[in-house]
């Protein structure tokens, strides 16, 4: 294999992972963490074995078909392929509003830049991605370095927490709770909307596709589902040792409480970068998984790709400069990427049964099981999301 296109398969497993490692995944951790303590651990577990049948499913479909997912479940159901493409843009848009504020609140903990600049300033170098010639190259580094920043530092607060370890292990598998909440909040917020096409959608640009290409791309999804969960272990366990301290995490800002406690003022500093480069990447992660699926739409969606993409990062800050955070209309939207999962997930099972959308690629039986499962319990947690939010936004 050349260098190209390992460097596109490395790249597309960090761009789903760090899309997946937002200002939202760090401030869920820490919340639940503390409520649940080592039991949390039970849904951390959960979302891993969801997120592995989901990616697993969608890349390998994706990939054979040579299509991207939004022309996928258009041959699948006519009208399917423009009703996913409406809700990955809608909630790509709403969450992208929350990343822009994150990496503006990271610049502020780090060098005391006020939120609003710093989230202009973060947009900018985002941005500067998509303007060179290259962009696709530029964002599978720019997603590889962070990615090992996330993991490097917060490994750091993990070890100097010092978390009951065996004690997290046990409540894994046995925990003395189980809070249904937790587990759709965090499978939601790491597997749910975009997140879920990021990286194949990367592998459709750099040409990796066809039923010869699936071993490959198996093996980029797992690093990426890798990657992700050693995250997701790392911070829960930095919170955890925390928090079994009898620490009380500030309301205002639980993940910054953490990494004060662990390793005090410097702790702060470090939550500063941690949160800033989770929250870049996952701006630039959503901006373009988000206009990959417009790329579908329009040629000349498809040849400007990259000043779309510029300007939805620009919209998305936009919105947060002039409102300060997302209105409630982004806030019912971003509800609705809790059924981006199963409508996405069923459209590639169903493709997969379709040799003139994939080919010869067979997609295992076992998989195609696991998958409806996790189709029909995501379906009930999106409706239940709805449900819960809707008479809030009518109010």
């Amino acid at each position: 294999m050349s260098d190209r296109p390992r460097s596109a398969l490395i790249g597309a497993a960090f761009l789903m992972a760090t899309s997946a490692i937002g200002p939202g995944f760090l401030t869920q951790t820490a919340v639940f963490t503390e409520k649940l303590g080592a039991s949390f651990g039970f849904a951390i577990l959960a979302s891993i074995v969801i997120d592995l049948v989901a990616q697993l499913t969608i890349w390998r479909v994706i990939a054979a078909s040579g299509r991207r997912a939004g022309p996928v479940a258009e041959a699948v159901l006519p009208g399917l392929g423009t009703a996913l493409t409406v809700l990955v843009v809608l909630g790509g848009l709403a969450f992208n509003v929350g990343n822009v504020a994150g990496a503006g609140l990271g610049l502020e903990v780090v060098a005391g830049i006020p939120v609003t600049i710093g989230a202009v300033l973060s947009a900018a170098l985002a941005i500067g991605l998509f303007v060179v010639k290259e962009a696709g190259r530029a964002m599978d580094r720019f997603s590889i370095w962070l990615g090992f920043v996330l993991i490097a530092l917060t490994l750091t607060v993990a070890l100097a927490s010092n978390p009951p370890i065996g004690e997290a292990i046990v409540r894994t598998v046995l925990p003395t709770q189980i809070d249904v909440l937790s587990v759709v909040t965090i499978v939601g917020g790491t597997v749910g909307g975009y997140i879920t096409f990021a990286g194949a959608h990367r592998l459709i640009d750099a040409g990796i596709t066809g039923a010869a290409a699936v071993p490959q791309v198996t093996r980029s999804a797992a690093t990426a589902i890798g990657v992700a969960s050693l995250m997701r272990i790392i911070l829960f366990l930095a919170v955890l040792g925390v928090v079994a301290q009898g620490v009380a995490l500030d309301p205002a800002n639980p993940p910054a409480s953490v990494f004060r406690a662990a390793t005090g003022d410097l702790g702060y500093r470090l939550f500063g970068i941690v949160m800033w480069s989770a929250a870049i990447t996952s701006v630039v992660g959503a901006a373009y998984t988000s206009v990959s699926f417009l790329r579908s739409l329009h040629p000349a969606l498809e040849r400007q790709w990259p000043r779309v993409v510029i300007a939805f990062i620009a919209l998305s800050t936009g919105v947060f400069v002039l409102i300060g955070r997302p209105v409630k209309t982004l806030l019912l939207v971003g509800a609705l990427n809790g059924l981006i999962l199963p409508l996405g997930l069923a459209a590639m099972l169903a493709a997969s049964q379709r040799p003139e959308i994939v080919g010869g690629y067979r997609h295992p039986r076992w998989l195609t099981g696991l998958g409806l499962a996790v189709a029909l319990v995501m379906t009930a947690a999106g409706g239940y999301v709805l449900v819960r939010d809707l008479p809030a936004f009518l109010r």
